[in-house]
């Protein structure tokens, strides 16, 4: 099991804890919505269409060789319509800086987002490096350049 060394971001509300898995068998772990001092009580609503940086109030140290892959929450998606933009977004081993979700709202009606909501869940996940490289020919598959749909139905 890998270790991420998790801070707390400066104002951030720690009685919410740290991203945690729900169930034993779990891939992701949750995630809160932790807004600063001033903007707990409101929370944020997104409109439909709207997206918005929700915080998280923590910083993560990923070890190298690693990813942290944030992912929406499936009952968020299939009641409200809310999705990660970025999805799966990525958080590289090397970066420090504050967590921040962007959420969006592509359901019918309003959403609110109130302080200490489940917004995401993290994902760990190895990352493996490629050389690239210029090639005069590729190589010849069944499939060639057959792009979206190319392969047909079902």
């Amino acid at each position: 099991m890998e270790t991420i060394r998790i801070s707390w971001i400066e104002g951030a509300d720690c009685a919410l804890g740290l991203p945690s898995y729900a169930t034993p068998g779990a891939a992701g772990a949750d995630v809160r919505a932790n807004f600063p001092p001033g903007e707990r009580e409101a929370g944020i609503v997104l409109r439909p269409g709207e997206r918005a940086l929700v915080p998280t109030g923590i910083a993560m140290e990923i070890p190298p060789g690693f990813e942290v892959q944030v992912r929406p929450r499936s009952g968020l998606a299939l009641r409200h319509g809310i999705m990660l933009v970025n999805s799966p977004g990525t958080i590289d081993s090397d970066y420090r800086g504050p967590l921040g979700v962007i959420v969006m709202n592509a359901g019918g009606e309003d959403f609110h987002i109130a302080h200490g909501d489940r917004i995401a869940q993290l994902v760990v996940a190895p990352v493996v490096q490629a050389r690239f490289e210029l090639a005069e020919r590729l190589g010849e598959t069944e499939r060639g350049g057959g792009g979206f749909g190319s392969t047909g139905r079902g």
